[in-house]
């Protein structure tokens, strides 16, 4: 009997240890990327470089100088305030030995003010102030610019720091107009009349002359296309450098 009762004892155990045991999962298989596979060309692999990468922003300083010519005609008789400038650089700008102006770069700006020139007195002037400077690939960044120098321009200099271009004065030539007339009348009123007649003769060709002096303009400011400016910044200008590079890389 007792043996009987250990045999029934042992074969439930048997049953519970069984019941115990962990389940085994079965393994899963990991997904793998598979391989780039070449492109091909003709049946040949083809090599792909991959985009060349660049300097990013470029700071270009405020006082960098831009040498520019004008594509259109400016005078201070015909233009008005408002009306647009084009020009196009002329020599290239580099900032830490990289090309940030490239030549041929585009120059926009406008007329601020403008004063054609009087008679007997008052100079004319105009005041040009640049805005945008624009690439060939159509990049376009802010441009706080004024002309500094006006070498290309006849009879006329940048009077300030703003920029503003002043045809010279006729005084010399008024007090000459004036002058000429009267000693003319002089002349001829000693002659007629003596030391009165001079007088007279004197104050009637100075009349003369200083209408023909109020009848006179002074120097106009006039620049046609091919003018040579120098526009100086007035403020730090940021450019995308890799967008410049790309522009410079494809002009050759």
């Amino acid at each position: 009997m007792r043996i009987l009762l250990t045999l029934v004892f042992m074969s439930a155990f048997a049953v519970a240890q069984e019941g115990e045991q962990p389940e085994i999962q079965p393994q899963t298989q990991i997904q793998t990327q598979p391989e780039p596979q070449p492109q091909l060309r003709n049946g040949r692999p083809v090599l792909i470089q991959r985009p060349h990468t660049t300097f990013s922003q470029v700071m270009i300083p405020a006082g960098t100088h831009i040498a520019i010519a004008l594509k259109n005609t400016i005078s201070t008789k015909s233009n008005r305030e408002g009306d647009p400038i084009y020009a196009q650089s002329t020599f290239p700008v580099a900032v830490n030995d990289r090309i940030v102006v490239p030549v041929g770069t585009y120059v926009q700006g406008k007329i601020i003010s403008i004063k054609p020139a009087g008679h007997i007195k008052g100079r004319a002037e105009v005041l040009i102030h640049f805005t945008s400077l624009i690439y060939p690939s159509g990049y376009t960044v802010m441009l706080p610019g004024a002309i500094e120098n006006a070498p290309g321009v006849d009879n006329a200099k940048v009077k300030d720091k703003e920029g503003t271009i002043q045809g010279d004065g006729n005084k010399g030539k008024t007090a000459a107009t004036i002058a000429g007339p009267a000693a003319d009348g002089a002349l001829i009123g000693a002659v007629a009349r003596g030391g009165e007649g001079a007088l007279i003769g004197a104050g009637i060709g100075g009349a003369i002359g200083t209408t023909i002096a109020a009848l006179t303009h002074g120097n106009e400011v006039k620049m046609g296309p091919g003018t040579t400016l120098e526009v100086v910044l007035q403020r730090d200008v940021p450019v995308d450098g890799n967008r410049i590079s790309r522009v410079w890389a494809g002009q050759y």
